[in-house]
Order: structure tokens, then C-alpha cells, then sequence
């Protein structure tokens, strides 16, 4: 067994078994200096030990390099969640349920990146190259010049992408990726975090841009660990009701653009469609005002978007009463309802209530705090809100209103799509109304009062 290097010179940290008085790579002399181990602590297998590694360059906060060069595919929505179109030598991981249209998304995006000019390599691991070029002629996408290929094997995925250089390499999927390296069945967390850092690195090292699309669990995460998220530069997840045509491309995570930024898209017969204004199709089968239905006009990333809040409010037949909500935090509606019992005295002791956001939208800002205790109190006094008024604004426990953010933006689009009055908290600051009739409300009990009677 050899012995590790024990001495290194100081002048070009070439290292060597035993001393001299001159470097044998450089020439000078008295350079040559015992060297300390990098790692003492634990084990001696388990540690760094002696063995040394190259000194990496340092730059500082005020050096400018040129910004890489984006690619736009052509599709807004898409272009909009990426944060301004595709970076050069970036890793990008795409979750979404089982059916909901991931594939037939990146094929797509392949298809309009090819044809702008990048060299785009589609590889799938659980289809063969037949069944991809089947969707492909489904979709109209055969005279894309994408390449395909169906493999496993991460290490014949590598050299091929190191042999081809493309400008982009699609993974489908990350779950069915198998190292050789690593002992353990394809799918399981260590071939996927093997599988994710080898892609990773590939792409930093070789300027490829890499898409992996991961398979998501149960409650809706990407499967595998946790690490896989943290290593790749952007997090999308595609969400979507299989009962709506309607397709949420959201970012959760983007070192390259803002994060929670959507894209909306309509599943049709010849694949997925751009919406170019989402709310006016979130809206578009709302149909006459009823009990229980308040259009919210939320911010999702960037831009704002009008949706639809559905709730109903009926006598429990059950002992304990039902709480169901879709779309919505169903820990946020509990509190909802406490502070409309304990502060505006509206009870919903035994009631089933069940509350919806049309259109298939997830919706998470606290803005919609509102907008929910409206459709509640409208779906239990069967009261409806006018058809032409847009609510938003954050419930505090006390029952106090609290001003949200972007509020221009958001009566801007209400007036857009034309709604005349919105229900708001009141600020102190208000730029301006956007032509709208503004009612505001200083807390809860107060918009319970002249929104739907004294009590």
C-alpha cells in the first residue's frame, strides 16, 4: 500500500512521501514543509485526513461577471414561471400527480426550445422512444428537430449528453434513473439523491441545461428526499383537478426569478394551451350571483388573479360537524370561523360548511381571509354579495382587518374585467381607487354589520 504524501511544497503545493531540501516540480529550494492533515477529528476512514486538494479561485462582492444568456421558448406563461426563459447550465426539478400533463408539458416546451435555435435531447425512462414520438404526432409536434431516447442507465445518459453537448437535456423522470454505483433498486432515496447530484453537477460542469421531472406523493411533495429540492436551481410543481381543464405551472423555488410565480394552462385535445388572462377564465362559468360565491382578487407571484370562492353552509345530520375545503388552507378557515363566532357573534355550531375555489386554482395568501368569512356569511344567511364586487383583506384574531399588499393592482384587474365596487381594509396610504367604488371596513364585525345586517 502506498504511502499518502506527508510533505508539500509551499511554493506550488506539490506533495511528496518524504522530504527534500529542493522541489523536484518547481526547483526552489527549502519549500518544502511537513503538511498538517486537513481533518484529526473521528475516524481516520471516515475523515479527510492528509491528502490535500487544489486551492479554488476567490473573487469578491464587487466583481462583475456578465449575466448568462436566457432563451425564451415562446410560451409566455412558461417563460413567465422560469423567470424570463431558460438559463444556460441550470437544474430545474418538475413535480406534479400522476396523468396531470408534466410530460406532455415538457415535450411542448422541448418542441419550442428545438425550433429557436437549442439542440434539445428528450430522454424517458418509462416510455420507449415509440410511445414518445406517439404523443408526438398527437400533439403535432413531429417536425420539432428534438432528439429521443429511452434509458435508464445514468451512466450511458451521461456520456451520451457529454458526446451530443446539447443546450438542453430533458430527464423523465428522476425516479426511474439508475447509477451503478449505488446498491440499491432504481426509485429508492438513494438512487434518486445519486441520480439528482450527478445531473446536477453534469450540468454545472458542461453548460447543459437539465429538466428532471419527479413523480410527488401523496400529500402532494416530490418523492425521494428532501435534498433533491435543495440542490437543483428551480422548483416547479404542475398542479391541476382531474375534473378541470384547467393546469397550474407554479414555482416554489427560482434562484433565477421570483418564486410562487404561475402559469396557466388549459388541457385540450391537442396538448396544453396558454391562458393569456386567467382570471377572465377563472371567471368566465361563474354565471348569477349566489349565496356563497365572492370573487377574491388575490396576487399569485407577480400578477394579480381574479378567482371564485364558493361556500356552502348546511345543518349537520353528524354529531361533530363537517369542515371540507378545496383550494384553501382548511386550518385557516377554522380560525376564520372562530373569530366570526367569538367576535362577530355568528355561529356555526352545528353546521357542515364546505368551502371551494373554483376553477381548480390553490390559493395561500392571507389576503383571502376576507373574501372566505363573506362567503361564509353569505352562504348561512343565503344572502348574496352583489355580482359586480370584488373582497380581499387579512382577518386578525382581535377581528380586525389588516391592508394587504399591491392593493392598485388588484382593483386595477377587478376594474379590467369589469367590476365596479370592492369591499377592502381601510389604509392609511391609498395611491389611488383605479375607478372603482371602494367600501372600507375597519374590522370584521363592522363588514358583518353593513354588509349583511345588525345582528
Amino acid at each position: 500500500m502506498a504511502k499518502e504524501p506527508a510533505f508539500i511544497c509551499a511554493k506550488c503545493a506539490a506533495s511528496f512521501t518524504k522530504w527534500s531540501g529542493r522541489c523536484e516540480s518547481c526547483g526552489a529550494w527549502n519549500s518544502i514543509e511537513e503538511s498538517q492533515p486537513l481533518s484529526a477529528a473521528g475516524p481516520a476512514k471516515k475523515t479527510l485526513g492528509g491528502k490535500r486538494g487544489a486551492t479554488i479561485k476567490l473573487t469578491d462582492l464587487a466583481t462583475q461577471e456578465a449575466e448568462p444568456p436566457r432563451t425564451m421558448s415562446g410560451v409566455d406563461e412558461l417563460d413567465r414561471v422560469l423567470g424570463g426563459g431558460l438559463v444556460p447550465a441550470s437544474a430545474l426539478l418538475v413535480g406534479g400527480d400522476p396523468g396531470i400533463g408534466k410530460s406532455t408539458l415538457l415535450l411542448q416546451a422541448a418542441a419550442r426550445f428545438a425550433r429557436n435555435g437549442l439542440r434539445v435531447i428528450y430522454i424517458s425512462g418509462e416510455e420507449s422512444a415509440a410511445q414518445v414520438q406517439m404523443r408526438a404526432r398527437r400533439l403535432g409536434l413531429t417536425e420539432s428537430p428534438v432528439m429521443l431516447a429511452s434509458e435508464t442507465n445514468l451512466r450511458d445518459i451521461l456520456t451520451t449528453l457529454e458526446t451530443e453537448k446539447p443546450d438542453l437535456a430533458i430527464i423523465d423522470s428522476i425516479q426511474t434513473m439508475w447509477a451503478d454505483n449505488v446498491e440499491s433498486a432504481p426509485g429508492s432515496v438513494s438512487q434518486v439523491r445519486a441520480s439528482a447530484h450527478e445531473l446536477t453537477t453534469f450540468a454545472k460542469r458542461k453548460g447543459i441545461a437539465v429538466v428532471m421531472v419527479g413523480h410527488v406523493t401523496k400529500e402532494g411533495a416530490i418523492a425521494g428526499p428532501r435534498v433533491v429540492e435543495h440542490m437543483v436551481d428551480t422548483v416547479l410543481y404542475f398542479e391541476g383537478e382531474r375534473g378541470h381543464q384547467f393546469r397550474i405551472l407554479r414555482s416554489v423555488k427560482n434562484r433565477f426569478g421570483p418564486a410562487d410565480e404561475i402559469g396557466v394552462f388549459e388541457m385540450t385535445g391537442k396538448g396544453l394551451a396558454e391562458v393569456k388572462n386567467p382570471s377572465a377564465l377563472f371567471l368566465s362559468e361563474r354565471g348569477k350571483p349566489a349565496p356563497g360565491s365572492v370573487v377574491f382578487a388575490g396576487i399569485e407571484g407577480s400578477r394579480p388573479v381574479l378567482c371564485e370562492f364558493q361556500a356552502l353552509v348546511a345543518p349537520s345530520p353528524h354529531s361533530q360537524p363537517r369542515r371540507t375545503v378545496v383550494g384553501w388552507d382548511g386550518g385557516r378557515l377554522a380560525m376564520i370561523l372562530a373569530v366570526l363566532e367569538a367576535r362577530c357573534g355568528v355561529p356555526f355550531t352545528g353546521l357542515d360548511v364546505y368551502l371551494n375555489v373554483a376553477g381548480g386554482l390553490r390559493v395561500s395568501e392571507p389576503a383571502a381571509d376576507l373574501a372566505v368569512a363573506a362567503a361564509l356569511i353569505s352562504a348561512r344567511e343565503d344572502a348574496a354579495l352583489p355580482p359586480d364586487c370584488v373582497v380581499f383583506g387579512e382577518i386578525s384574531l382581535s377581528g380586525a382587518l389588516r391592508p394587504v399588499s399591491q392593493t392598485e393592482n388588484r382593483l386595477k384587474e377587478a376594474q379590467k374585467l369589469g367590476f365596479t365596487q370592492a369591499i377592502t381594509p381601510s389604509q392609511k396610504k391609498r395611491s389611488g381607487d383605479a375607478g372603482l367604488t371602494l367600501r372600507s371596513m375597519e374590522d370584521l364585525p363592522a363588514f358583518v354589520e353593513q354588509i349583511f345586517g345588525e345582528r
